[in-house]
Protein backbone atom coordinates (compact mmCIF):
# COMPACT_ATOMS: atom_id res chain seq x y z
CA UNK A 1 0.00 0.00 0.00
CA UNK A 2 1.65 3.22 -0.98
CA UNK A 3 1.39 6.67 0.45
CA UNK A 4 -1.74 8.13 -1.30
CA UNK A 5 -3.97 4.60 -0.29
CA UNK A 6 -2.59 4.93 3.22
CA UNK A 7 -4.09 8.67 3.30
CA UNK A 8 -7.14 7.70 1.77
CA UNK A 9 -7.84 4.66 4.50
CA UNK A 10 -7.17 6.71 7.18
CA UNK A 11 -9.62 9.45 5.39
CA UNK A 12 -12.27 6.43 4.88
CA UNK A 13 -11.89 5.10 8.61
CA UNK A 14 -12.56 8.53 9.53
CA UNK A 15 -15.53 9.02 7.62
CA UNK A 16 -16.96 5.52 9.12
CA UNK A 17 -16.53 7.14 12.64
CA UNK A 18 -18.03 9.79 12.18
CA UNK A 19 -21.13 7.86 10.20
CA UNK A 20 -21.46 5.47 13.43
CA UNK A 21 -21.70 8.23 15.66
CA UNK A 22 -23.90 9.86 13.99
CA UNK A 23 -26.08 7.00 13.21
CA UNK A 24 -25.94 6.19 16.68
CA UNK A 25 -26.66 9.82 18.12
CA UNK A 26 -29.63 9.88 15.91
CA UNK A 27 -31.24 6.64 16.81
CA UNK A 28 -31.16 8.03 20.37
CA UNK A 29 -32.88 11.22 19.61
CA UNK A 30 -35.55 9.46 16.94
CA UNK A 31 -36.20 7.16 19.79
CA UNK A 32 -36.60 9.78 22.60
CA UNK A 33 -38.35 12.57 20.12
CA UNK A 34 -41.05 9.88 18.85
CA UNK A 35 -41.63 9.06 22.32
CA UNK A 36 -41.69 12.28 24.42
CA UNK A 37 -42.38 14.66 21.92
CA UNK A 38 -44.13 13.12 18.55
CA UNK A 39 -41.69 14.61 16.49
CA UNK A 40 -38.98 12.93 14.53
CA UNK A 41 -35.17 14.18 14.08
CA UNK A 42 -35.47 16.03 11.11
CA UNK A 43 -38.84 17.12 12.11
CA UNK A 44 -37.21 18.40 15.30
CA UNK A 45 -34.21 20.01 13.28
CA UNK A 46 -36.62 22.10 11.17
CA UNK A 47 -38.48 23.99 14.27
CA UNK A 48 -35.58 24.11 15.53
CA UNK A 49 -33.75 26.20 12.46
CA UNK A 50 -36.53 28.41 12.28
CA UNK A 51 -36.78 29.09 16.19
CA UNK A 52 -33.01 30.13 15.56
CA UNK A 53 -34.33 33.00 13.17
CA UNK A 54 -35.39 35.30 16.12
CA UNK A 55 -38.70 35.90 14.95
CA UNK A 56 -37.75 35.80 11.72
CA UNK A 57 -38.61 33.14 8.77
CA UNK A 58 -36.90 30.92 6.53
CA UNK A 59 -36.97 30.38 2.32
CA UNK A 60 -37.69 26.73 1.49
CA UNK A 61 -34.15 26.61 -0.19
CA UNK A 62 -32.85 27.51 3.34
CA UNK A 63 -34.79 25.47 5.02
CA UNK A 64 -33.33 22.36 2.79
CA UNK A 65 -29.69 23.36 3.76
CA UNK A 66 -30.41 23.60 7.38
CA UNK A 67 -32.18 20.16 7.56
CA UNK A 68 -29.97 18.32 4.53
CA UNK A 69 -33.09 17.56 2.73
CA UNK A 70 -33.64 17.98 -0.95
CA UNK A 71 -35.84 20.37 -2.19
CA UNK A 72 -38.92 17.66 -2.36
CA UNK A 73 -38.12 16.32 0.61
CA UNK A 74 -38.35 19.61 2.33
CA UNK A 75 -41.89 20.63 0.59
CA UNK A 76 -43.42 17.20 2.40
CA UNK A 77 -41.61 18.10 5.50
CA UNK A 78 -43.20 21.27 5.64
CA UNK A 79 -46.81 20.41 3.75
CA UNK A 80 -46.86 17.86 6.86
CA UNK A 81 -45.51 20.21 9.53
CA UNK A 82 -47.87 22.78 7.89
CA UNK A 83 -50.91 20.12 8.78
CA UNK A 84 -50.08 19.65 12.29
CA UNK A 85 -50.33 23.49 12.87
CA UNK A 86 -46.53 23.72 13.66
CA UNK A 87 -45.26 26.32 11.32
CA UNK A 88 -47.19 28.44 8.32
CA UNK A 89 -45.65 29.66 5.25
CA UNK A 90 -45.69 33.47 4.25
CA UNK A 91 -45.75 34.69 0.56
CA UNK A 92 -42.47 37.03 -0.28
CA UNK A 93 -43.02 40.79 -0.81
CA UNK A 94 -39.90 40.87 -2.93
CA UNK A 95 -40.38 38.07 -4.85
CA UNK A 96 -43.30 36.58 -5.42
CA UNK A 97 -42.16 33.24 -6.55
CA UNK A 98 -40.74 33.42 -3.34
CA UNK A 99 -42.06 31.54 0.41
CA UNK A 100 -41.04 31.80 3.96
CA UNK A 101 -41.67 28.92 6.40
CA UNK A 102 -42.50 30.41 10.16
CA UNK A 103 -43.00 28.77 13.40
CA UNK A 104 -46.77 29.32 14.89
CA UNK A 105 -47.46 29.89 18.29
CA UNK A 106 -47.80 25.98 18.24
CA UNK A 107 -44.85 25.28 16.84
CA UNK A 108 -42.99 27.38 19.31
CA UNK A 109 -44.62 25.14 22.17
CA UNK A 110 -43.62 22.57 21.18
CA UNK A 111 -40.16 23.18 20.11
CA UNK A 112 -40.07 24.54 23.67
CA UNK A 113 -41.41 21.14 25.25
CA UNK A 114 -39.32 18.84 22.67
CA UNK A 115 -36.03 20.99 23.59
CA UNK A 116 -35.31 18.99 27.07
CA UNK A 117 -35.67 16.15 25.71
CA UNK A 118 -33.37 16.26 22.82
CA UNK A 119 -30.90 17.93 25.16
CA UNK A 120 -30.77 14.90 27.35
CA UNK A 121 -31.18 12.14 24.90
CA UNK A 122 -28.03 14.21 22.84
CA UNK A 123 -26.21 14.02 26.36
CA UNK A 124 -26.95 10.79 27.12
CA UNK A 125 -26.33 8.93 23.25
CA UNK A 126 -22.66 11.18 23.44
CA UNK A 127 -21.92 9.75 26.55
CA UNK A 128 -22.99 6.40 25.69
CA UNK A 129 -20.72 6.75 22.84
CA UNK A 130 -17.70 8.08 25.02
CA UNK A 131 -17.57 4.23 26.11
CA UNK A 132 -17.47 2.64 22.53
CA UNK A 133 -13.60 2.75 22.24
CA UNK A 134 -14.07 3.09 18.00
CA UNK A 135 -15.83 6.31 18.75
CA UNK A 136 -14.26 7.61 22.14
CA UNK A 137 -11.89 9.62 20.43
CA UNK A 138 -14.47 11.65 18.27
CA UNK A 139 -16.95 11.97 21.23
CA UNK A 140 -13.90 13.35 23.15
CA UNK A 141 -12.98 16.13 19.62
CA UNK A 142 -15.98 17.39 19.57
CA UNK A 143 -15.80 20.81 22.03
CA UNK A 144 -12.79 21.28 20.20
CA UNK A 145 -14.32 21.27 16.76
CA UNK A 146 -17.01 23.21 18.11
CA UNK A 147 -14.70 26.00 18.94
CA UNK A 148 -12.93 25.94 16.10
CA UNK A 149 -16.76 26.85 14.29
CA UNK A 150 -16.77 29.92 15.76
Amino acid sequence: MGIADDAVEVRAHGWRTLAALHASIENVLERALTRDAGLSVVEYTVLDALNRQDGWHMRMQQLARASALSPSATTRLVNRLEERGLLTRVDCLDDRRGIYTELTAGGHELLDQARPVHDAALEQALADARDIPELAALVEALPQLTLAAR
